[in-house]
């Protein structure tokens, strides 16, 4: 049996509300592709003490930051924008120093949907806060009526995107109304919707595998084509670790 690698998860965090405690929630599906992928999921819950922090990295091969609901722009400088729906502070607060460990340890890590906002934000890129405003010619990106709306992908040649769909017609999900603005040092834009707005990023450092969709891969409105992404990041994070390993 070929070896596993150990991929760490965040959580959502829902917060005390009424007579229900406050808990931790994640969507079965970002664990269940990490087990088809031939990896081995490890959920994180909000941990404070960066020790802490420090302590479950280092069990770990990879991290998938999952989506959620969004991130505070105030935290970046800029105002809330009255679309906004803010992720619970717990949650971000983790999520955000989580994201700058990861950053540091250059540990493998995929990020979805805000995951991707996350890692891009933290590396030094920035965000619209609403496309519709931001982007007025853009496509709809976010259906409220169907959460499995889907629209184009184009993707860039020679990229990891090009290895999941090849160079036939391909339809993702698309749930978002915030959206990369600035693509972070390091890092490619490596598909986006037919209007430009962006819709996968990947690292091009040579010591960092690192790759973001906008997307939900995940999600029961995915096609079964998009499975491969989680394949392509095991296969990636296989061999970051086993590069670490030779290097040692």
């Amino acid at each position: 049996m070929s070896w596993k690698p150990v991929i760490g998860l965040n959580a959502d965090f829902r917060t005390v509300n009424n007579d229900a405690p406050a808990y931790s929630v994640l969507a079965a599906g970002y664990y269940d592709e990490i087990l088809e992928a031939g990896g081995i999921p490890l959920i994180v819950p909000p941990l404070t003490e960066r020790d802490d922090l420090d302590s479950v990295l280092d069990k770990l091969d990879g991290f998938l930051l999952i989506g959620g609901h969004d991130l505070d722009p105030r935290r970046d400088g800029f105002r809330l924008h009255p679309t906004v729906r803010l992720m619970a502070e717990r949650r971000e607060t983790f999520d955000r120093q989580l994201m700058r460990v990861i950053g540091e340890r250059r540990m493998p890590v995929m990020g979805i949907g805000a995951g991707m906002q996350l890692l891009n934000l933290d590396q030094g890129g920035s965000l619209f806060l609403h496309i519709s405003e931001d982007l007025p010619d853009a496509l709809p990106h976010k259906d409220l009526q169907d959460r499995g709306h889907r629209h184009g992908l184009e993707v860039v040649p020679g990229s990891l995107m090009e290895r999941v769909y090849g160079d036939g017609e391909v339809r993702v999900n698309s749930m978002h109304h915030m959206a990369i603005d600035d693509v972070a040092p390091g890092f490619a834009v490596t598909a986006h919707a037919p209007d430009g707005v962006v819709e996968a990023i990947e690292g091009v450092m040579e010591d960092w595998f690192a790759i973001g969709t906008q997307f939900h891969p995940e999600a029961d409105s995915a096609s079964a084509i998009d499975s491969r992404i989680f394949e392509e990041f095991i296969a990636g994070v296989r061999e970051s670790n086993t590069a670490l390993r030779l290097a040692a």
